[in-house]
């Protein structure tokens, strides 16, 4: 197939690039590199050194003997130039990765709430208006979240981006449908995410387009089998408070002797997936798009649910670090339970990696291999929910 990944220079699009092209598809990858600009702005890199992209793309040749295009392109901001991609390579199906993926950045400030709206919202309308202008009969795969859902404890399992409801009309009679589950957006970023939701729908009903909605979990590892066939190929490894994943975050804080920070009690319970699951999810829903109609299909992509405090020992164990509480910068509840189901994907033929103590050490042991690149006041989350917070804060530094 002819592939676009949108957003495909990052932290997941990187290496599912990779899996797809190994699986024998065309890939372009489009991207903005506004990633890496976050990075400056940031002022702390990815863990792991990353090649530019066409030093990336260079080294993929190179090792595979097959090539990979790419678009330099803000989906967000140049429509025109979109559509023009589409109709040249018209392809059969896009994974869209091309949005603002950090909560905690969604969150800095009223700049940053402001960017991951007009990025992300935009993107995935952009992407949409654009797949219908140009008539393209290309299969949408977006990589959405778990976070949509909300943390609240509910006593079921978490259903796939549905739920049936039954209620009574004025004459008594009792019908029953399927609703969008009714999201509950912990943060700016995850709003995003449920509009997006909303604009699916409507382009799936209103102009057939086939449309995938992967709700992805917190994922953790950094690197796959196609990242580790050279070192120019490397994936990214964010460990900082705004892009570190809080196991990831835990594994280099391990690494370097600093003590695992738990928000709060780390009752909270999270829904994870390992990187090497991840891409294989998104190939297993790139190809099956021919089993997609006018509904939007929605899969949990996660394997595992676990507390966050669970996790913590876990790593202290394996690592001999401290764990300690701080302060939860976020509006949660100290104490949630959590389970979903993944049956879509399971029934692809996705296999899943369980949180094994082997997978973790060899991600200890890249972060000790990398330690000397690490900057330990980056590491904690400093973006605050809640504003009385962050006004406080304020005033005790002034």
């Amino acid at each position: 197939m002819r592939i676009i990944v949108l957003g495909g220079d990052g932290f997941c699009g990187w290496p599912s690039s990779l899996r797809l092209a190994l699986r024998g598809h065309a890939i372009t990858i489009v991207d903005s590199l506004v990633r890496r600009e976050i990075d400056r702005e940031l002022g702390v890199d990815s863990l792991t050194p990353v090649n530019s992209l066409p030093e990336r793309l260079v080294a993929w040749r190179e090792v595979t003997g097959t090539s990979i295009g790419f678009e330099p392109l803000d989906v967000a901001t140049d429509y025109e130039r979109l559509v023009q991609v589409l109709g040249d390579i018209r392809p059969d199906a896009i994974v869209h990765f091309a949005e603002q993926r950090a909560a905690p950045y969604s969150m800095k400030s009223p700049t940053h709430r402001r960017y991951t709206v007009d990025n992300n919202v935009n993107a995935t309308h952009n992407l949409l208006a654009a797949v219908t202008e140009v008539g393209v009969n290309a299969h949408v795969v977006h990589l959405g979240t778990m976070g949509v859902y909300g943390y609240d404890t509910v006593p079921m399992d978490l259903p796939e981006g549905y739920l049936t409801v039954s209620y009574p009309d004025r004459d008594g009679d009792t019908h029953v449908r399927d609703i969008l589950y009714p999201t509950q957006p912990g943060s700016v970023y995850h709003l995003t995410k449920s509009l997006d939701q909303l604009l699916f729908q409507f382009y799936a009903v209103n102009d057939g387009l086939r449309i995938t909605d992967l709700h992805q979990g917190i994922v953790w590892g950094s690197q796959t089998a196609e990242t580790s066939l050279d070192s120019r190929l490397v994936n990214r490894f964010d460990y900082d408070g705004d892009y570190g994943t809080v196991l990831n975050r835990f594994l280099v804080e391990a690494a370097v002797g600093l003590p695992l920070t738990v928000h709060g009690s780390g009752g909270q319970t999270r829904a994870f997936i390992n990187i090497n699951d991840s891409v294989q999810c998104i190939a297993l829903a790139v190809e099956s798009g021919d089993d997609v109609g006018d509904r939007v299909r929605v899969m949990n992509q996660m394997t595992e649910t676990h507390r966050v405090s669970d996790l913590a020992a876990i790593v202290a164990e394996l690592s001999g670090a401290v764990v300690s509480h701080v302060e939860n910068p976020r509006r949660e509840a100290e104490v949630n339970d959590l389970s979903a189901r993944n049956d879509h994907l399971v029934n692809l033929g996705l296999d899943p990696i369980g949180l094994r103590s082997d997978l973790l050490v060899a991600e200890i042991e890249l972060a000790r291999v990398h330690a000397a690149r690490v900057k330990p006041a980056h590491v904690p989350a400093e973006s605050c929910w809640n504003r009385e917070r962050v006004a406080a804060r304020e005033t005790t530094t002034q």
